[in-house]
């Protein structure tokens, strides 16, 4: 049976909570597809360095796992993103700010 799945703005509003609950500020970016959006995930360690996850199927399991997009200067993960937005008009990009590079994406609910 196929996994269900969040509608991609309710899961973006929930990931946004959880951010705060933590104290992790978090602001999007780019409002994508309330329903089928994908996600993108910025991660800004406020340090000059940025990374950039999206969540991907593993074709030989079936499992959605988060990966690394880019990783590098904020601006070159900035020009990344704004290559994925210019083929994706529907893509969320949800910017996390967190010195210690917290994104809480591993953690349950979230993770796959």
């Amino acid at each position: 049976m196929p996994e269900a799945r969040l509608a991609s703005g309710l899961w973006a509003h929930a990931y946004l909570r959880r951010l705060a609950l933590a104290d992790i500020p978090a602001f999007v970016t780019a409002h994508g597809d309330d329903t089928a959006g994908a996600v993108l995930v910025k991660l800004n360690t406020l340090d000059g360095k940025a990374k950039a996850f999206v969540r991907q199927y593993d074709l030989t399991t079936g499992a959605r796992a988060w990966q690394v997009l880019a990783d590098g200067t904020e601006t070159d993960v900035d020009a990344s993103i704004a290559k994925q937005r210019s083929f994706d008009s529907d893509l969320w990009v949800i910017e996390v700010e967190d010195r210690a590079g917290r994104h809480l994406l591993e953690e349950d609910g979230l993770s796959g």
